[in-house]
């Protein structure tokens, strides 16, 4: 949006395929009313952000090494905390999250959850531990885009609710599926949509879905954002703020710093595969993350 302002002299705006408005001069023109034209509605408060009790620590990251980063990394996230990871392309934001998931070996290191000890060793453990993670690439690592809305809802938790643990509840399936396309307000045709079909913002609410089936501690959250309309950013933001809420740590990354200083508690920094900084909400301004982000001979 700062771009538009900075290069442009006229704006059109597009909304479900149709020409909504065309402003032919910048003058008097600001964010919150070509934001209203692209989503039609006022949106006041973009992040939804609301202050809350944060409770003990639930995620601790103690020394932890591997691919892509270049000294030891330390972090930690309380209960009902949403913590934001900045840094520039190639800082080692996404390494840092699939080390912590357990996607990619560690070298160095543990992860506990309230306390114990719980370095995932795969995926399957992280899940079974409460430990969930949506990808940077959603359609590549996060949905099965050939099967339907409800399939890939229900992709992980369905082994809680398979008879033998093989045979499918046909009914639980159904029933999982309409609460969560209800409650998060997924768009979609029918639950038997495939997926790949969606929106790139109904598509993430619904890789959401799937985490909300289960007992979620701790979310990772790898550029949840991307690729995704004004309107839906919004809605994304008030599920996130939902689950921080119900009590769930969340540590998400990002590339675009007003949303990171918009909705974090804290905000952690990284540069060249380490942590440079860790400001509180009321100390992160866009000159401190940034500072602590870009290359020191920068």
């Amino acid at each position: 949006m700062d771009e538009v302002f900075a290069i442009c002299d006229a704006v059109t705006v597009l909304r479900d395929g149709r020409h909504i408005r065309t402003f032919e001069t910048m003058q008097g023109l600001n964010v919150d009313e070509i934001i209203r034209q692209m989503v039609g509605r006022d949106l006041k408060n973009v992040f939804n952000y609301s202050p809350r009790s944060l409770g003990a620590p639930i995620l601790a990251v103690d020394r932890l090494m591997g691919p892509g980063l270049t000294a030891p990394v330390s972090l930690q996230v309380a209960a009902g905390e949403i913590v934001g990871l900045f840094g520039l392309v190639g800082a080692g934001r996404s390494e840092l999250l699939k080390l912590v998931y357990g996607a990619v070996p560690r070298t160095g290191g543990s992860v506990s959850l309230d306390g114990r000890d719980a370095t995932p060793a795969s995926p399957r453990d992280a899940i079974n531990l409460g430990l969930v993670f949506c990808p940077e690439d959603r359609k590549r690592d996060g949905i099965v885009s050939v099967r339907s809305v409800e399939e890939n809802i229900n992709l992980s938790a369905r082994r809680h609710h398979a008879a033998g643990g093989f045979v499918l509840n046909s009914a639980w399936e159904r029933a999982n599926a309409e609460k969560h396309v209800a409650s998060l307000a997924i768009k979609t045709a029918s639950l038997d949509t495939a997926i790949g079909f969606l929106s790139g913002g109904n598509q993430q609410k619904a890789i959401l879905a799937r985490w909300l089936s289960e007992k979620v501690r701790v979310i990772l959250l790898d550029e949840p954002t991307r690729g995704i309309d004004v309107g839906a950013k919004s809605e994304l933001y008030a599920i996130i703020q939902r689950l921080a809420a119900s009590g769930v740590g969340v540590l998400f990354v990002s590339s675009e710093l007003p949303e990171v200083l918009g909705l974090a508690d804290r905000v952690l920094v990284m540069r060249g595969g380490a942590l440079s900084g860790e400001y509180a909400r009321d100390e992160a301004t866009e000159e401190r993350v940034l500072k602590a982000a870009l290359p020191a001979t920068a």
